[in-house]
């Protein structure tokens, strides 16, 4: 038996802030999107794999998202890690460096942390 990985889901408090964040910050467009009574699904892709990042807004959750420690992380790479860095910082988004490990986290509007790492070279 085999198993292909098509997504990941985070629920987020508000969709159209999640959105644009991840549409700046990362460059991720939706490709499809599931309206309900109670919630709506927005599925985001990179335009380059099939793998996608689902994003779940509930209508009726009025308080944030309890996250723990918040010790699960999607990653991300990128070709041109210092341009990459500079504009996260340019965002404000940067929420933590590693220079020793050559990698830096950014943080969305509900408090999940994204890696960014340079492409292997």
């Amino acid at each position: 038996m085999q198993f292909k990985m098509v997504h990941n889901n985070i629920n987020v408090a508000d969709l159209a802030i999640s959105m644009d964040f991840y549409e700046k910050a990362l460059g991720l467009k939706e490709t499809r999107r599931i309206e309900k009574d109670d919630f709506t699904i927005v599925f985001l892709s990179d335009g380059t794999g099939g793998h996608l990042l689902e994003l779940t807004c509930l209508k009726n959750h009025p308080q944030p998202y309890n996250l723990g420690e918040n010790e699960i992380h999607l990653a991300f790479v990128t070709a041109d890690f210092d341009k990459a860095l500079a504009y996260h910082k340019e965002l404000g988004c940067v929420c933590f460096e590693n220079e020793a490990m050559g990698l830096y986290f950014i943080e969305d509007p509900d408090g999940y942390w994204l890696e960014i790492l340079p492409e292997m070279r």
